[in-house]
């Protein structure tokens, strides 16, 4: 397979992303619990900015979404932040590195507009973590996921901030 071009998702795209994310969520089970509506949960919450990954035949072989996080209760962020999610790559288009040019993407983007990017990721997911860790990502923390597992059993959290980014969570354990 030739390299696959990243460019903005359209809305064309949708169809292509939920096939995609099928592929990955009978491979890998993410994401952990299938959404009702698969095109609504890529296109919400509003994300700020959304690429996909398209092999020479113009079909979506992989996604990111970053979406911008509000104030905190607490506070506002000392920088604008924005969240990693719905990234996926599809197990035919694996080992060509799309899921790190995806997350340098949108660090890019991230970067531009001055922008800390964080991501949370389920503690079971190992090839996720890997990535994230092997990208420099750094582990802030680890929490409950206010959702459970599709058998009803708690969902155990990792909390990442980007490379560049500042530690912006209060972690309840560190990693």
């Amino acid at each position: 397979m030739n390299q696959p071009g990243i460019r903005r998702r359209r809305a064309t795209d949708l169809d292509g992303c939920v096939a995609a994310l099928a592929l990955v969520h009978e491979a890998d089970r993410y994401p952990l619990n299938w959404p009702a509506d698969p095109h609504r949960w890529l296109r919400e919450p509003r994300p700020a900015r959304a690429w996909v990954a398209v092999d020479a035949d113009g079909a979506v072989v992989g996604h990111v979404a970053v979406h911008r996080l509000p104030d905190r209760a607490d506070g506002p962020l000392a920088r604008p932040t924005a969240e990693v999610a719905r990234l996926f790559v599809a197990p035919g288009a694996r080992g060509l590195a799309l899921g790190s040019a995806l997350l340098a993407r949108a660090r890019r983007w991230a970067s531009k507009r001055g922008t800390d990017l964080v991501l949370d990721v389920a503690d079971g997911d190992a090839a996720a973590v890997a990535l994230y860790e092997r990208t420099g990502w750094r582990c802030t923390g680890t929490s409950t996921a206010p959702w459970t597992a599709p058998d009803g059993s708690p969902v155990s959290l990792r909390h990442y901030a980007s490379p560049a980014g500042h530690q912006r969570r209060s972690p309840s354990s560190l990693c």
